[in-house]
């Protein structure tokens, strides 16, 4: 009975480790390149692939394909961009396939593996901006009850709490004596 119940803790608790890239994808990763480090020299790192996110500033198709400029935020353990102003820049996320500005909406999270490509070099207000230009391998856009669930603390689930406490000592808000 107690295996049976140990076993069906774990598999409540996995899903929750999960992260929102494949694991092919994620082994093909180079820990050891910084977002800060690619954004200062692109063409040192070409050919290595990167895990970046970031929120989505505009999307751009073409013939040759689709084109996200995104906004670089620091990622967490599953992949999520932090709701941070902690960015690091922009970059461009490059594919050959036509990408759905439904899909991909200006403002919406998203964290993407791919290959480093090199620099570009485009007008961003009147200045020329250098983007380091990352090929899609893998790219997950974050629906907003996950960005919305990852940002506030969960309350301890209801088998957490002492029956005999009343329900009001679990809430916040100010002391209520007895």
């Amino acid at each position: 009975m107690m295996k049976a119940m140990l076993m069906l803790l774990l598999l409540l608790t996995l899903p929750s480790c999960t992260h929102v890239i494949s694991d092919r994808s994620r082994a093909m990763v180079d820990p050891s390149v910084t977002y800060l480090m690619l954004h200062q020299n692109p063409e040192q790192f070409k050919g290595r692939y990167v895990l970046v996110g970031g929120a989505i500033a505009s999307v751009t198709n073409r013939p040759e394909g689709g084109q996200l400029e995104v906004v670089q935020l620091p990622v967490d353990r599953q992949g999520m961009p932090e709701d941070t102003f902690n960015t690091g820049g922009r970059f461009l996320a490059v594919s050959d396939r036509f990408l759905d500005p439904l899909v991909f909406k200006e403002g919406k999270r998203v964290t993407i593996v791919g290959e480093v490509r090199g620099l570009r070099v485009k007008t961003l207000d009147q200045l020329d901006y250098r983007y380091p230009v990352i090929g899609i391998r893998e790219v997950h856009v974050w629906r907003p009850e996950e960005v919305e669930r990852q940002n506030y603390p969960q309350p301890y689930p209801y088998y957490w709490h002492d029956p005999w406490w009343p329900s009001w000592y679990y809430r916040p808000g100010p002391f209520r004596p007895w």
